[in-house]
């Protein structure tokens, strides 16, 4: 098994359960051509994050870490007319090229883009008095993961769902004594999440087109 077998599988299954989608594919290339980075989730973690949404019956989705608005078109798609989506974005660049993908994808309505420090920001919007969010998708940098989980229990309720991206790291996340820091700040979340009663949690080692990585999904149930 290696990375090209893991691509082509995960190209297997786009083929047949995930039609051509020209909007979808305009947000990537728009991204391509920006320069940013390709660390948007794949297109069946994307159709993953919405099924899991509309499982739910989310109306309110928090996202932290717009990158170019894929993973944010997918979730985006998954609220009824009426639902929003807040998503958290550091840099502006990555911002303005999200917005004109989600002008495309014709979502804007439902989602609104706020830039700075996702840090700065979560406050903020817990100082607004927003309705807790039935659905947290966290995919920003790696060692604020602990601080990000926090403000998401935060601002959810009972019965909301919590992903955290890229939590295995290529395996590396079993290095106790890894210098990388964003190693090092998934191991952190990882030991929180362990702790906290609040939550029902379990984590998925996955490999496909982005590599060889994970997510973490966590239930709120205290």
């Amino acid at each position: 098994m290696n990375q090209a077998q893991w691509t082509a599988v995960d190209q297997y299954i786009n083929d047949l359960l995930i039609p051509s989608d020209p909007v979808l594919e305009a947000a990537l290339q728009a991204a391509e051509a920006a320069k940013l980075p390709s660390a948007q989730v794949a297109p069946n973690q994307g159709k993953l994050l919405a099924i899991l949404a509309q499982s739910i019956k989310a109306r309110s989705i928090l996202e932290i870490g717009t990158l170019g608005g894929y993973s944010t078109i997918w979730l985006a798609r998954a609220l009824p007319p009426d639902g929003k989506l807040i998503t958290l974005e550091v840099d502006p660049k990555h911002a303005e090229v999200a917005r004109a993908n989600l002008i495309r994808a014709e979502v804007d309505k439902l989602v609104e883009v706020r830039v700075g420090p996702a840090l700065d920001t979560l406050p903020k919007i817990a100082a607004e008095g927003h309705a807790p969010f039935d659905f947290v998708f966290i995919d920003a940098d790696k060692a604020n993961n602990t601080n990000y989980f926090n403000w998401a229990l935060k601002l959810t309720h009972l019965g909301s769902v919590i992903i955290v991206d890229n939590v295995i790291r290529n395996g590396e996340v079993v290095d106790a004594n890894s210098t990388d820091p964003s190693v090092r700040g998934v191991r952190q979340f990882n030991t929180a999440l362990a702790a906290e009663s609040r939550v029902m949690a379990t984590q998925l080692q996955t490999v496909g087109s982005k590599g060889y990585d994970g997510f973490a999904m966590a239930l709120v149930i205290g």
